[in-house]
């Protein structure tokens, strides 16, 4: 069964609210964001679309 536009977009969504809220302090975490990455692009493809804009996700934060 494909996936509709609709469903296609709110996955995007998802991917990138979870790209924004990463936070990087080892080397999982940037494969997790890579991962991310590829399939943020893999959803615009079935859409017939290029990604709009990059989303970044947060570096490490400094130690108090």
């Amino acid at each position: 069964m494909p996936l509709s536009k609709k469903s296609v977009d709110t996955l995007i969504d998802l991917v990138e609210i979870k790209l924004s809220c990463v936070e990087i302090y080892d080397s999982e975490d940037s494969r997790t964001v890579s991962h991310l990455e590829k399939c943020r692009e893999e959803l615009y493809g079935l859409i017939g679309e290029a990604p709009r804009g990059e989303v970044l996700a947060l570096p490490r934060r400094a130690s108090a």
